[in-house]
């Protein structure tokens, strides 16, 4: 586990925040949440309730607090101090039972999202219409949308054959992921980020134009090639994920020959777009992710 210190603002408020390579997700001091949200005046009273409510949730049967999670973070003496912290997830779950008006925000924020994710499960043309317009708030162009939808419903389709392939959701489902990145790309998925600069944020959320359809032929070949080859143990999948990923590999050298420029690049889908554009033109839209966590 490699852990990255870092302080994130919680209103005006200082929030001491990990970030846990391996895992690929932030840690947050559960005793600064608390702090804030019940307005402590001192760090002991934080402790205090926190300890209290971790008691009530422990009886109540949540696990995640049951198995607390504990990190070493910088103190107040300066010094590094193990203290209890939760992701994202768990703090969310966790804010749902304290009682300050503060927390009112976010319990209505999660109704309203539980509300809105079980209308997308009725009716799933609702998640795409969603999902457009997050991707259009964020400062993507109608041209990415359209390939970046495409390639959810490419990616589902090669799911669907490592289903029926004996492939196990989860770790072997990365597995072949790494696999057809590898072979396309010349980078696992975590070293494809770690080029981008991405943490928690979507790799092909951030990919550009041209990282984007070669992955989506990297994809419908491995696909197609799986169908015609009808693997039965995993690495006869493997196989078939990296095949399929050279068939991108080719299609990416050849595009780099004539163009005289790598196709990999660093940049993430919407500050790719902002370089295209003429000075003056950007807008003030929200940041991309990696731009978020800095």
């Amino acid at each position: 586990m490699v852990n990255k210190n870092s302080i994130k603002l919680f209103g005006g408020d200082k929030i001491r925040a990990v970030w846990d390579d391996e895992q690929e997700k932030w840690y947050f001091s559960i005793v600064d949440v608390v702090a804030v949200l019940t307005e402590s005046k001192d760090f002991q009273t934080a402790r205090k309730y926190w300890n209290k409510l971790k008691q009530r949730l422990k009886e109540e049967g949540f696990e995640p607090v049951t198995n607390c999670h504990q990190l070493k973070m910088p103190a107040a003496d300066g010094k590094m101090r193990l203290t209890d912290v939760a992701d994202t997830e768990q703090l969310l779950r966790i804010i749902q039972s304290m009682p300050s008006p503060k927390t009112e925000p976010f319990k209505m924020w999660l109704a309203k999202v539980g509300t809105a994710r079980l209308d997308q499960m009725q009716d799933p043309e609702l998640s795409i219409q969603q999902a457009m317009i997050d991707y259009k708030r964020l400062g993507y162009s109608d041209n990415w949308i359209n390939q970046r939808l495409k390639s959810i419903e490419i990616r589902k389709d090669l799911t669907d054959q490592w289903k029926l392939h004996n492939v196990e959701e989860g770790v072997q489902y990365a597995t072949l992921t790494d696999i057809i990145y590898q072979s396309w790309a010349g980078r696992t998925s975590k070293e494809y980020k770690q080029l981008k600069g991405l943490k928690k944020e979507n790799l092909r959320d951030n990919m550009t134009n041209e990282e984007l359809v070669l992955n989506m032929l990297a994809e419908l070949s491995a696909t197609s090639i799986t169908k015609a080859k009808n693997p039965q143990t995993l690495d006869e999948n493997k196989t078939c994920a990296k095949e399929g990923g050279d068939v991108a590999r080719v299609a990416r050298e050849q595009l780099e020959s004539k163009t005289g420029r790598l196709v990999v690049s660093p940049l993430s889908a919407k500050r790719f777009f902002e370089a295209q554009q003429p000075k003056g033109e950007l807008d003030d839209k929200s940041t991309c992710g990696e731009e978020q966590d800095k």
